[in-house]
């Protein structure tokens, strides 16, 4: 009988669905900070934390920050977040991670305008007609 070992010495916490959820959690959850915004800030901000045996996040230190409230959301994102629970040997764990979260202003949305002429019908009754030049501007906005 051969005895196999398991590659990975330490198995290490893992988000719920992966990569992948982890990054729709951070971009469903993530608010832009009103004064990054406003100062028009983007950029990336690295992040330190662990996870305890339970999967609750406990200590999250920015590594390199950008600042502008950026720093205290991408804490406050990963403070949300739970893991799944990570079990070596029978013995619990706590794991040290890392990631980086961007902060990435949104595209303000193009405005496009179509132009539409129409002639508006000649009416006929008791009432006499005004004076009318015959056409009509209507403008349509598209987000």
């Amino acid at each position: 009988m051969e005895n196999k070992k398991d590659p990975k010495f330490l198995k290490l916490p893992k988000f719920p669905g992966g990569k992948e959820a982890f990054q729709e959690f951070v971009k469903q959850n993530l608010k832009y900070p009103r004064q990054a915004f406003e100062n028009k800030i983007e950029g990336t901000v690295y992040v330190m934390y662990r996870v305890d045996g339970l999967g609750n996040v406990i200590e999250v230190q920015v590594t390199k920050g950008i600042g502008f409230g950026c720093d205290e959301e991408a804490a406050r994102v990963l403070k949300l977040m739970k893991f799944d629970k990570a079990k070596n040997r029978g013995l619990r764990i706590t794991a040290t991670m890392r990631t980086r979260i961007n902060f990435k202003l949104p595209k303000a949305p193009e405005i496009q305008f179509e132009y539409k002429t129409q002639t508006k019908p000649k009416t006929s009754g008791v009432e006499p007609q005004k004076k009318q030049s015959g056409e009509s501007y209507q403008y349509t906005i598209f987000y």
